[in-house]
Order: structure tokens, then C-alpha cells, then sequence
């Protein structure tokens, strides 16, 4: 939905189109490959100047040094996390009876709060942290938040009202509570 939400307020993305969109993500993934390299190779991040790049939190520590990144972290609910991850599962036709949610959603509060440990501490890192439930509540509200964000020292003028028409509260689908 972010990626969506920039493309559509002017900011291109960044992406290979190599994952195409299906039942589990119908509007796409918005993914760049080379994004998995990070660890062994970032020489790629120069091109991405100006425009989004879908980085996962774990990747974040791997961004070179030198740049300055605005970040948008997408914060979500652990348990709509696990409730979408396992219908990504029944849809491969592989079962989760789901012993590991408590310990699963433990590991990913310890990783999250690392990774924003970690950026806090990382020159060259201004971060927004943007709770996906509060995009869906308040779609204006946030695109405001997030033009504000992405105008702030870096003059990326972005069109928060063409943000609001990208926000689909009927794709939140998997909810799973916490």
C-alpha cells in the first residue's frame, strides 16, 4: 500500500517487476531483487536517489553510510502479520496449526525494536513510523503526516491528496489481533 500510495503521489519506484501481483498482494509487491544483495552488495543505491525503495527492517542496518534515506517504517500488528502470512500458507497448500504465534510474535517485537534502536543510532536516518491501521482509520490525516515528512529537508514535494485514493481498507483482510 505505501509503495502505492508514493508512485501515486509522484515519487517513482523503485522495483524490477519481477513479483507480480496475486490473490495474497492483488495490487503487487512494488519489490526491487537486488534490494536482497544489500549485505554483499549496496552499489546499486546511488540509482535509487529521488525514488522509493521497498527495504525490509532487517536490511536497513546494510544501507551505506554517505547517503541520507528518509524512511517510512510500516508498522502493523504482529498478529495480522501472522493471520496473513498463514493464508499465504493454506493458499501453497502447506499447514500452520499455529503453536509458534506466541514465540513468532516475540521474536518479531525483539527484531523490531533493534532495528529501531539501530536507526536511531545510524547518521544519515530520518524515519517516520507509520502504523498501517492508522493509514486505514485516517487516510487523509496520514498522507498529510507523510508529504510533511518527505518535504522536510529534502524538498520531494509529494501529493498527499492523490495518496488518499490508494488506501483500500477493504485489502485489509488478515487481521489476527495484538
Amino acid at each position: 500500500m505505501m509503495m502505492r500510495m508514493l508512485e501515486a503521489a509522484g515519487i517513482s519506484p523503485m522495483t524490477d517487476n519481477i513479483r507480480r501481483a496475486d490473490e495474497d498482494n492483488p495490487r503487487g509487491y512494488y519489490e526491487f531483487e537486488r534490494v536482497k544483495e544489500l549485505p554483499s552488495d549496496s552499489s546499486w543505491v546511488p540509482e535509487a536517489r529521488g525514488k522509493a525503495v521497498k527495504v525490509i527492517s532487517a536490511l536497513l542496518r546494510h544501507l551505506p553510510a554517505g547517503e541520507s534515506y528518509k524512511v517510512l517504517f510500516m508498522r502493523r500488528r504482529i498478529g495480522d502479520v501472522l493471520a496473513s502470512q498463514k493464508q499465504m500458507l493454506v493458499r501453497r497448500g502447506k499447514a500452520d496449526d499455529g503453536s509458534d504465534d506466541e514465540r513468532m510474535a516475540a521474536l518479531f517485537a525483539k527484531h523490531v525494536s533493534e532495528v529501531e534502536a539501530a536507526i536511531a543510532q545510524t547518521p544519515g536516518f530520518e524515519v517516520l513510523y507509520v502504523a498501517y491501521e492508522d493509514v486505514i482509520a485516517d487516510p487523509a490525516g496520514k498522507a498529510a503526516e507523510i508529504a510533511a515528512f518527505l518535504d522536510s529537508g529534502s524538498g520531494i514535494a509529494a501529493d498527499a491528496d492523490a495518496m488518499v485514493g490508494i488506501v483500500e481498507p477493504a485489502l485489509h483482510r488478515q487481521q489476527g489481533g495484538s
